[in-house]
Parts: C-alpha cells; structure tokens; sequence
C-alpha cells in the first residue's frame, strides 16, 4: 500500500514514537521519534510492529499477549494497551493507543499507533519510583495508567509494604494535577482530637495552643491529590466527616464559620479488607462506595518472582549508594524461596541489615538473617514449611503470618486459631516480648 507524502508528514506532529501500519500489521510509515526511540536499523531489518516491539516472529495475540490493534480492526475504535517494548536502550513500558483509520465508506484502510514511554516505572533499576517487569506489576500498571488521567476516586488495595505510596504518587505524577502536591495522610495515626485539625486546619485561637493559624492538610492538597494512608483505621465517627468532604466538597478550618472550596484529587490505601469490614459494621457502607470506584490491588512479593533481582539492585542502591553492593547469585537464591511476608519493606530490611554484615561489596548467603533461610511456600493460603523445625518454632512463625494477614480483631483471630482471647494475648505479648524466645 502506498502512504501519500502528506500522510507521512502528518506523523511528524506527534512528539512521541508513531507509525502507520496496514491491516495486518505492516509498517507504512513511521516519524523520526519512532526510529529514534526504535533504532532505524531495526525499521530496516524488519517490517512488521511486532517484530521491532516485541521480537516476536508472530502478532502479539499469537504470542500471549493483548494486541490493541486486533482490538482496533474487530471495533474499529480506538484502543489502549500497556506493553514492555525492546529499545535500543533496553525493554520500556510503553501505553500503546491505536487509532483506526476509515475510508468514505467506513473500511479501515490502516491504523495509527502510538507508543508513550512510562515516565513512572522502569524495567531497570532506579533510586526512585516504581521498578518491575514482571506480568503482576505489569497488570497493575495498566490500570494506573487507565485511571490517572482521570479525576475518579482511587483504592489502592493489597498486603503491607506493597508500595501502595509509589503506586499513589506515580498516579499522580501521571494525571492532569502533576503540577500540583500529593499530599499524604497517615489515618491510623490521626485521633479525633487531631483530625479536624489536621485535616481543615484551624485558626488562631481556636482552642488551647492554637498560637497561629494553621493549614491544613486539605488546603494544601488544592490543586493536586490528597493521598488518604490506611484509610480502613478511621474511626467510625470520623468517617462521616471525611465523607461529607468527599460528597460536598466544602470544610471549615477550626474556629472559623466560613466555609472553604476544596479542590484535590482522593487517592485511599488500606491493607484491610474494607468490603468485611462493611459487613461487621465497622467501616461505613456510603464511604466505601465513595472511595471504591477504581479499586486497584497491588500485587505481594510472592506473586513478583521475576522481578525479585532487580527489586534488589534497586534496593541496594537507595540503601547504600555509595557502594557497589551485589547479591552472591546463592543468596538471591534463598531469597527467591522466602515467603515475604512484609513484601518489598521486608526485602529492603533484609537487605539494609545484610549491607551492614557483609565485609566486603558482595552479600553472601551468611550475612542474610535466618528466617530468609526457611524455605516458605503458600498451600491453601496456609504457610507451609519445609523440613522438620520443633513444634515451638513452628507454632512462633505461624502464629507471626497469622496475625500479618488477619484482617479482624484479635477476638476472631482467637476464635479462628481455636483458643481463647486470653490465650492468645499471651502468645502474642510473649511473641513481642521475646522474638527470639522459643518457649511460648
């Protein structure tokens, strides 16, 4: 098919990576970002999409994998696609949208894609923002970027240490507010006396050691994304509060009659099951529904296998860099049988403690703590360990995942376990106490 001058040239206003291609998946036409970001060797070499993109001798829906233009030709609308793409400067994400483009009669004749590179995850590691390439985080990143653009209320949702505030801020950096503040929001440390405060600020005056007046944490948000930190451990009297600034819109500082117009964006996380939690009567119903209409689960460690070595590197770097630390391959080995249970804030502490033992710039498996040496795996979402340890040990780290991973009170956790509440307020008080002891 022969491609106009002036259709060639019309490629050229887009600043980012965009090619023609025809109905099965030939490229016609590409812009100077595209074989920049490409390599013109490769546009030579080859001649179908998916063969630069992905190195594939067959389109991406034969090989695994969504192909937004497939999606295009069957709609004949447009589509969008989050792919690791090859470049000369090694694998990217990249958010595909491709554009049919018809005839008078309403024939596709060939296809417009474009490639935007992700400025908020890598495939490589970095000292900041998000890292991975494996097919968990690659789901997640997806939806982030489906959402962010918008102004939709976000739940980030998944295991502690998860990086549910990496995910927040790439949210962020990628929306329409990026010039604009997150502001985040630790719930489980604010208290009804501070939460007003705290939240709408107050003025001078308004109570005992008000000495100025204050902004608060909302004000501050004006113009970005207000980023509502285990959002589940809000008391159930203050979440009337927050969900009447949610629905409204309106606050007032402390003090002050006149009201204030915000203006953020809500960003919640919780480790809890918050939909359970509705149920017991311990979370209010409208609040979730209003904080829930774009819920993304943040996958754990144990489901990102492939993207545990550069999670490391990525680690060592922020945790020491002005060393050249590495991980001994046994050592990553072991890692790659723990549980991790604390997900990526765990890893970083295994490895900030790792860094201090090791002697030299490698890290061998002696300096890494012994519970990473337990090979763990997940049977019935039950832990099960391998090889035979005594009955206190077990009874100590089982007893550990349970409370990590219970979302009730310790009242149906006890009930759950099979023993009385006195019973395990002891275990765990004991379990507190003396982490090391093996008599419980």
């Amino acid at each position: 098919m022969t491609i106009s001058a002036e259709v060639k040239s019309l490629l050229q206003y887009f600043p980012e990576p965009a090619i023609l291609v025809s109905k099965d998946y030939h490229i016609l036409a590409a812009n100077t970002a595209y074989q920049r970001d490409y390599g013109q060797e490769e546009l030579l070499k080859h001649h179908y999409c998916y063969e630069i993109s992905h190195h594939y001798p067959h389109p991406c829906d034969q090989s695994g994998e969504s192909c937004p233009l497939k999606a295009s030709l069957a709609t004949k609308k447009p589509q969008q696609a989050l792919h690791l793409h090859y470049t000369p400067y090694g694998k990217a994400h990249v958010n595909i949208e491709t554009l049919p483009i018809l005839n008078n009669k309403g024939e596709i004749i060939y296809l417009l894609e474009i490639m935007r590179c992700s400025k908020v995850a890598h495939t490589q590691a970095q000292r900041h923002g998000l890292v991975g390439h494996s097919k968990a985080f690659n789901k997640m990143l997806e939806q982030v970027y489906r959402v962010a653009p918008s102004e939709t209320s976000v739940l980030l949702l998944g295991e502690s240490g998860t990086g549910k505030e990496l995910v927040a801020q790439a949210i962020h950096t990628a929306s329409k507010r990026a010039e604009g503040l997150l502001v985040p929001v630790e719930c489980s440390g604010l208290s009804e006396s501070l939460f007003e405060s705290e939240i709408f600020g107050h003025e001078k005056g308004a109570f005992t050691g008000a000495h100025t007046r204050k902004q608060g944490l909302v004000e501050a948000a004006r113009g970005g994304t207000l980023f509502l930190d285990e959002v589940g451990d809000i008391p159930l009297n203050l979440q009337v509060k927050l969900l009447r600034l949610l629905e409204t819109g309106i606050y007032r500082r402390v003090g002050s009659v006149a009201p204030q117009k915000s203006d953020f964006r809500v960003i919640c996380a919780t480790h809890r099951n918050l939909k359970k939690m509705v149920i017991q009567g311990k979370f209010r119903k409208d609040l979730y529904y209003r904080i829930n209409t774009f819920p993304i689960m943040l996958p754990p460690l144990r489901e990102r296998r492939d993207d545990l070595a550069i999670l490391v590197e990525c680690q060592l770097q922020r945790i020491a860099p002005k060393r050249k630390l590495s991980l001994h391959p046994k050592a990553l080995q072991l890692l790659h049988t723990y549980d991790f249970s604390g997900n990526v804030r765990e890893l970083r502490n295994i490895l900030e403690r790792a860094s201090l033992l090791a002697n030299g710039d490698m890290i061998l498996p002696k300096d890494l703590p012994e519970e990473s040496e337990q090979l763990m795996e997940q049977t019935d979402d039950k832990p099960y360990i391998k090889g035979l340890k005594p009955l206190r040990d077990v009874e100590r780290q089982y007893l550990r995942w349970a409370v990590q991973h219970f979302d009730g009170d310790n009242k149906h956790l006890a009930q759950n376990l099979g023993v009385s509440e006195r019973t395990l307020y002891r275990k765990l008080q004991l379990l507190k106490h003396n982490p090391n002891e093996h008599n419980m």
